[in-house]
């Protein structure tokens, strides 16, 4: 594990890898459970517990600016089909409540931010590979 920048934003927050690991161990078990986006992500992951470890890689480097994550994710996300508006708003607000569970409201915040903007760039990333139109994303829909 690295450490965090010194200049993180979630470091000021009171961020750590502890909170991280938590926050997605929480939210993934609800994307699991879901019957919208549960069966997506069930015919892709093989091994859970090594794909938690990857995202809490991720959401280190998005808050904690880490470098832990060394992928591609929007490449990883290709494979899926097609994918609506409806999902990333499922995904969003499942992360919220993942957030509200886990972490202050200021901490949520950073992290529903950066999440909002990781889900548009998704949407209208894959909505461009699919020739498709992509939506307006509101966690509190």
């Amino acid at each position: 594990m690295r450490p965090p920048h010194p200049k993180s934003p979630g470091l000021a927050l009171g961020i750590d890898e502890d909170l991280i690991h938590r926050l997605v161990g929480d939210f993934y078990a609800s994307i699991q459970e879901d019957p919208l986006l549960g069966p997506i992500f069930d015919a892709k992951i093989e091994d859970w517990p090594e794909h938690l470890e990857k995202l809490a890689g991720f959401w280190s480097s998005v808050v904690l600016m880490t470098g832990q994550y060394k992928g591609a994710p929007f490449e990883a996300h290709l494979g899926l089909g097609r994918l609506d508006p409806e999902h990333f708003q499922r995904w969003l607000m499942l992360f919220a409540d993942a957030l509200a569970r886990q972490c202050t409201p200021e901490q949520s915040e950073l992290f529903m931010e950066r999440a909002g903007r990781i889900a548009m760039n998704f949407q209208m990333g894959l909505a461009q590979y699919h020739g498709a139109r992509f939506g307006h994303l509101d966690a509190a829909s």
